[in-house]
């Protein structure tokens, strides 16, 4: 039976949700997968570090984060996924969920980076990796015969980049659009009801939505890391975040607002992106949506993205309410994918 050793690098509520998520499925993964999930390691930005090759209780962890304890000494990240890269498991997995940083999409890119040059499969819900460094992660990825997985990414545990890769095989990706940042979406829907800007963002906030640094959601950033890491990955296209037209919900938006649902349209932030290879373009726009246009009708918490294929045409993807949860299983998910490779690499 595969044993797999996880580093959990980042603990916030993604992280620790996942932790909670491996001891809820552990009987489930041991009878489907005979898989024997332990977490021998965990890095926090400022809130202490553990590392213990015999195991971590990852959930009693999580509770003490959870009440504001920290975890013991802190340790850099590095540190952490190097003592797992020497560990003596038949599978590595490390699991990256610290915050999206929007300038260059560090320190995910390096923790990365460091995993799969020490043979560890990798893991990650940042949208940092796949935004601004897929080409050279999946290349140093495929040299290393580690995996390099993202699906929490993008419309949290969605399965966009299993849909494309998984089952719709010989299709071409010519192009997206779609609403992906929940935050948004809450506060714009809220704005229409005659709520507060600031109310709908507290709530995003208290429910763990919201990125940690809120002005990612609201100028635009989270939405263009997503509209990047789609571009490149499904359109194999060069873009980063930066290359990414976007607009960002301001004063004047709950006025722009008004004037759209007087007019009987809604206004959005529609990412979208067009062509294949370099010339690829994503832009991140506040939209006036019509009625009869498929995301007029979502929920103030959902999601969807229309993917233009050449074989399938248009084909529609909806999350109608994401939270901690779904961006927790789709980590779960990954770490599935990794031991159904491994399986398969072992009957080979």
């Amino acid at each position: 039976m595969p044993r797999a050793d996880l580093a959990l690098v980042g603990f916030g509520h993604v992280g620790r949700r996942f932790a909670q998520l491996l001891d809820e499925r552990r009987e489930r993964l041991l009878h489907d997968y005979q898989l024997d999930v332990r977490v021998v390691g965990i890095a926090t930005a400022g809130h202490g570090s553990l590392f213990d090759e015999a195991g971590i209780d990852a959930g009693d962890a999580a509770a003490q984060r959870a009440a504001g304890r920290t975890l013991g000494t802190c340790r850099p990240p590095l540190e952490i996924i190097g003592k797992l890269a020497r560990s003596a498991a038949m599978l590595r997995v490390m699991v990256e969920t610290t915050t999206l940083g929007g300038a260059d999409g560090q320190p995910a890119i390096g923790h990365v980076e460091a995993a799969l040059d020490g043979g560890c499969h990798t893991i990650t819900a940042n949208k940092g990796p796949a935004a601004f460094a897929y080409r050279k992660l999946n290349d140093k990825a495929s040299r290393t015969g580690c995996a390099f997985l993202f699906e929490g990414a993008v419309m949290d545990g969605i399965p966009i980049f299993n849909l494309v890769r998984d089952a719709m095989p010989a299709v071409t990706v010519s192009g997206f659009r779609g609403i992906l940042n929940t935050t948004t979406q809450h506060i714009l829907a809220a704005l229409e009801r005659g709520e507060s800007f600031d109310d709908a963002l507290a709530r995003m906030q208290a429910e763990g939505i919201a990125e940690a640094d809120p002005s990612l959601d609201i100028e635009g950033w989270d939405a263009a890391a997503k509209a990047a890491a789609l571009a490149n990955v499904l359109m194999d296209g060069d873009v980063t975040p930066h290359l990414v037209e976007r607009d960002a919900l301001g004063e004047s938006t709950a006025a722009a607002v008004n004037a759209a649902a007087a007019a009987g349209r809604r206004l959005r932030l529609v990412a979208s992106a067009a062509g294949r290879g370099r010339n690829v373009r994503a832009v991140v726009r506040l939209t006036e949506i019509e009625r009869d246009d498929i995301l007029f009708n979502l929920p103030d918490t959902a999601n969807a993205l229309v993917l233009t294929t050449d074989l399938l045409g248009d084909v529609a993807v909806c999350q109608l309410a994401g939270n901690v949860t779904q961006t927790a299983y789709a980590l779960l998910s990954d770490l599935v994918t990794v031991v159904r490779r491994h399986a398969a690499e072992a009957r080979a």
